[in-house]
């Protein structure tokens, strides 16, 4: 497991080395847009604050390419407490990087 904090502190290289351990074997991918610090993602449930911000989210996203992903969902958007769309515009560009490293 890689925290926000830890990921804050080092970057993306324990991400790396974590993703690793997947290469070769299917992967299903779920991400709960609530790890994302709701001055970014404001619309979801249970707001991280700390979280990743919306270019970080981007990069781990990115870092997946190269898997073999077989399936994907994105989760915890709520549009009645999004304000000015900018959670569903996340998630929609979220889902948008992850069907490019399919």
């Amino acid at each position: 497991m890689v925290t926000a904090e830890d990921f804050h502190a080092k970057g993306m290289q324990p991400v790396l080395r974590h993703l690793r351990a997947f290469r070769g074997t299917p992967v299903y991918v779920t991400l709960d847009i609530d790890c994302v610090d709701p001055a970014y993602a404001p619309g979801t449930g249970t707001p991280q604050v700390g979280g990743f911000t919306s270019a970080q989210i981007v990069e781990l996203v990115r870092a997946l390419n190269g898997l073999s992903i077989v399936g994907a969902d994105l989760v915890e958007v709520s549009p009645p407490f999004d304000n000015g769309d900018l959670t569903s515009l996340l998630a929609a560009n979220l889902l948008f990087e992850l069907l490019c490293v399919f």
